[in-house]
């Protein structure tokens, strides 16, 4: 008897276990890691912003921190993150479109262009409130560059 009651309690675990992995929403895995990718660069954009905006006081050294860590996260080879069909024609849980994957040329061109921006921030950034200006905006443009074509609102 104790042994069927072991064997019925084993299968309930398994059972509660697998339920949850079999429910899981496609690339869940790849969806979240991207979304966590682009809060840190949000992170340590977002502190740039407040100081370029006097909302927060220009602090060089945070500033070239936070631009060296967008630099860092532009450097990772982030691919893995982005399987096709990894978008919100079939998912609820991404605002990535598809067409990330049809026009991977355009893609290219623009991650080339917001890459270059992040290069001329992260020398900018801890130079002066000034330079951090000067270098901020064409990041802002870059990203939005590509926000605007295949990121859902």
């Amino acid at each position: 008897m104790k042994q069927v009651i072991k064997i019925a309690l084993c299968s309930a675990m398994i059972a509660t276990v697998s339920i949850p992995a079999i429910a899981a929403e496609p690339f869940e895995d790849e969806i979240k890691a991207r979304q966590g990718y682009y809060q840190v660069i949000k992170y340590n954009f977002g502190l740039l912003g407040a100081m370029v905006k006097g909302k927060k006081d220009y602090d060089a050294a945070m500033a070239d921190t936070a631009a060296k860590n967008i630099l860092a996260m532009s450097k990772l080879d982030n691919s893995l993150l982005w399987p096709k069909g990894s978008d919100n024609s079939k998912l609820d849980n991404t605002r990535a479109k598809p067409g990330i994957w049809e026009n991977y040329p355009d893609i290219k061109e623009k991650s080339g262009n917001w890459k270059a921006a992040v290069e001329t921030l992260a020398g900018e950034a801890g130079n002066g409130l000034d330079a951090l200006k000067g270098s901020f905006g064409p990041v802002g443009k870059a990203c939005k560059a590509c926000h605007d074509d295949y990121k859902a609102k």
